[in-house]
């Protein structure tokens, strides 16, 4: 079968936490071949048809359909169509704030930068919707991008299906109480609320926090609290009232008797304290 290919490129971005480079399906010529060469952004394919290879870093993979490869920006790679069975792919291509931290979700590892679709259809209809999306306005580019979270969404789950939680639950307690904290902080949110949050009792909570974070629940809560106090003081935009509402506290009086123990000055003092050292 004849090159066939339908490709888009963007060559600028206004997207900082992930920004779409480029995307498209290819069904290449026999014995097609891309480098050795590295890229500056992630990129991943899958294969829905035919064979191919993907040599990185002195490791080979022989690859055929519903196999995706990962490359990672800087890495040392070649990717090639059989000469008798070429290769049909789609692929996107993107980088920005939040790429590390989705891929590092995926199933791909440092050692396995291969995986094998579990469910490919859904997979490929992702990716080309990301394609059929493209457009350099700000409306075409948020499509793209909202495409791509859903196609790694889809990634994220099949790594979860094949890594089911293990080890120590107590720790997936307090890992998933901790994440509640740091949504909810700034709500009037309770302990209560916490430990229905992750399905355990209050005193479940207490002893699993004990145990792996040395610290209650209520303390860890009001320290996270009084730690994003601590940055919103020292951009001197918000009053100190200001500042104990946008961290969940609602009473300032509470909030400064709170802040004072844990900082040992009130947050007026800290506040003038961190004006004084940015203008030495």
């Amino acid at each position: 079968m004849e090159e066939a290919k339908q490709s888009f490129r963007q060559e600028y971005t206004d997207h900082v936490e992930l920004s779409i480079f480029n995307c498209g399906h290819e069904h290449c010529r026999p014995g097609h071949t891309w480098g050795p060469g590295i890229r500056d952004h992630y990129l991943i394919h899958l294969v829905v048809a035919g064979q191919g290879r993907f040599l990185i870093e002195g490791k080979e993979y022989q690859l055929g359909p519903g196999d995706l490869f990962l490359v990672k920006p800087n890495q040392l790679v070649t990717y090639s169509a059989d000469k008798e069975d070429p290769w049909e792919y789609y692929w996107v291509g993107f980088n920005g704030a939040c790429a590390n931290r989705l891929v590092q979700q995926t199933p791909f590892r440092a050692d396995t930068p291969v995986h094998h679709g579990q469910d490919v259809p859904l997979l490929q209809q992702s990716l080309y919707n990301i394609y059929l999306a493209r457009g350099l306005d700000p409306h075409s580019e948020a499509m793209m991008v909202g495409h791509l979270y859903i196609f790694m969404a889809h990634m994220i789950r099949e790594a979860q299906a094949l890594e089911p939680r293990s080890g120590n639950p107590s720790s997936q307690y307090v890992l998933n109480a901790i994440k509640y904290i740091q949504f909810y902080y700034s709500h009037d949110i309770s302990i209560d609320d916490i430990a229905s949050s992750v399905g355990v009792s209050r005193s479940h909570l207490y002893r699993v926090f004990m145990n792996n974070v040395g610290q209650s629940p209520i303390e860890y809560l009001t320290s996270y609290r009084i730690a994003e106090a601590c940055h919103l003081l020292k951009t001197g935009k918000l009053s100190v009232a200001e500042v104990a509402v946008s961290v969940g506290f609602f009473d300032q009086f509470y909030f400064s008797r709170v802040f004072k123990k844990q900082m040992g000055v009130p947050p007026s003092r800290y506040a003038a304290r961190s004006e004084k050292d940015s203008r030495e």
